[in-house]
């Protein structure tokens, strides 16, 4: 049987599943019901803004559950055809994404002038005041869950309010799809705040412009989720070395075994969020091969220990008396 078209890649389906981006899902399943109940608000109330929150909430729903598919088919094992894997699946999800949001983005600030052209009163002030309350309610729990995904895949220790800072302080070093979910329910929680000052602004005043101002706003957001995720995910695909203090972690992994004395040269690419390392070690002189042989793959397993780290690479010379290794800084 081919290898490239079973599941002898060594994880079933429903295995797979399990592994996807539980932020994804969640965001997909939870932006689902967001945004049904927005489309029969924007429908029945004629709110310009709700139409945006809307938009906003469809492509929010659509791309994250394509991110989750994407995040499911990263995690197939290598095979013989992908010897590297399956990590950066991910990166041309998020891509497609991106085209989605830009696409809902566009259609939302074309409403957003129209309305600034052409204002009109919008109805049911409680159904839209009910429908926004609702929406903020999940997508802020998903915008926490995401927090949290983010904490837990920066192997950062935060309780309470340090999630928030520790959040957006290693939203790079979270998986694509996290990091996805977080920027898009950061706007879509913005854009539901903003939509519902417009429709309390609106249905108290004769204020009618501040319905396209705002709908227009939430499309901007949309714009820069887009050109975020989109940059991170360029990047991703072509391929991005890890962070010093990866670098660092790594480096300290290697040197706990007591005869290793210097690392030579050492390249960490970040694939998804794992890691793949190459590097050429050097050991105590007078070494035989065999002994050399056997400590090599030590510190190789001692890596791969580490639940981010995909797969070592790693070659061994002697000891040249020059200390290479500076630590913050591999070389390539």
């Amino acid at each position: 049987m081919d290898s490239d078209s079973s599941t002898s890649s060594g994880i079933g389906f429903f295995a797979l599943l399990k592994k996807g981006n539980t932020s994804s899902a969640t965001a997909a399943i939870g932006n689902t019901g967001i945004a049904i109940v927005k489309g029969i608000a924007a429908v029945m109330t004629g709110s310009g803004a709700m139409f945006a929150s809307t938009m906003h909430s469809i492509a929010d729903a659509v791309n994250q559950a394509f991110v989750f598919t994407g995040s499911v088919l990263a995690e197939k094992q290598a095979t013989k055809r992908f010897p590297a894997g399956f990590g950066r699946v991910i990166n041309l999800f998020c891509m497609v994404a991106v085209i989605v949001v830009t696409v809902m983005a566009y259609e939302t600030i074309r409403e957003g002038f129209h309305l600034l052209a052409h204002p009109t009163e919008s109805h049911g002030f409680w159904l839209n005041l009910a429908v926004l309350i609702l929406s903020i309610a999940v997508d802020g729990y998903v915008l926490i869950k995401a927090m949290k995904e983010i904490v837990h895949e920066a192997r950062v220790e935060a309780q309470g309010m340090a999630i928030v800072t520790q959040a957006f302080r290693n939203v790079g070093r979270a998986a694509p799809p996290t990091r996805l979910v977080f920027y898009e329910d950061l706007v879509a929680t913005t854009g539901a705040m903003l939509a519902l000052i417009a429709v309390i602004v609106t249905s108290m005043t004769s204020f009618w412009l501040l319905d396209g101002i705002s709908t227009i706003l939430i499309g901007l957001l949309m714009i820069g989720v887009a050109f975020r995720v989109g940059y991170d995910n360029m990047v991703g695909l072509i391929g991005v070395s890890a962070p010093p203090d990866v670098e660092d972690k790594v480096a300290r992994i290697i040197f706990s075994n007591p005869h290793v004395t210097d690392i030579f040269q050492m390249r960490i690419l970040q694939e998804g969020r794992y890691y793949h390392v190459e590097g050429l070690i050097e050991l105590k002189p007078g070494l035989t091969l065999a002994d050399a042989d056997d400590i090599k793959f030590k510190v190789r397993d001692s890596l791969l220990k580490d639940v981010d780290i995909a797969d070592v690479t790693l070659g061994i010379i002697e000891d040249n008396g020059v200390k290479n290794w500076k630590p913050g800084a591999a070389k390539v």
